[in-house]
């Protein structure tokens, strides 16, 4: 892999932007477990080592089992996961992957059947965020350690 900039040097300012909106989601209320999922299924789909690799071991740590860590990008073909996390899921997949899957109104509705309000809006910040990090993951080849 090519090496690139090592970004939260070059840009401090930019990396403690994102610090900011992970601390503020420390304070939605939302599980711990379920933005753990939400991180890792979004890294899945990115495609970012870093992360998928950095999310699944805080998954573990949050209390994740290694059957449902295993099957999260099969989590629709599995019964590992609450409603309220499958609504989650897919709302996660639907806003990662905007340019192929538009959120459907069925999805949303689901989604304040198992979430108040706030909580969408703050779900839907966690979606963001990670999506920003990924960015940021990929765009600039970071790696895991092993």
């Amino acid at each position: 892999m090519n090496k690139r900039l090592a970004w939260a040097s070059a840009a401090p300012q930019a990396y403690k932007a994102m610090a900011a909106l992970e601390a503020a989601l420390g304070q939605t209320g939302l599980e711990n477990s379920l933005l753990e999922l939400v991180r890792l299924r979004a890294s899945q789909l990115n495609g970012c080592a870093y992360c998928v690799n950095m999310h699944a071991n805080d998954a573990r740590k949050a209390g994740e089992t290694e059957a449902r860590l295993q099957t999260l990008s099969v989590w629709k073909e599995t019964t590992f996961f609450t409603p309220r996390e499958q609504a989650a899921l897919a709302w996660t997949e639907s806003m990662t992957l905007l340019t192929h899957h538009q959120p459907h109104q069925a999805e949303y509705e689901n989604l304040l059947e198992h979430f108040s309000e706030a909580e969408v809006v703050n779900l839907t910040l966690a979606i963001a965020t990670i999506n920003a990090w990924n960015r940021f993951g990929v765009g600039f080849a970071m790696s895991p350690t092993a």
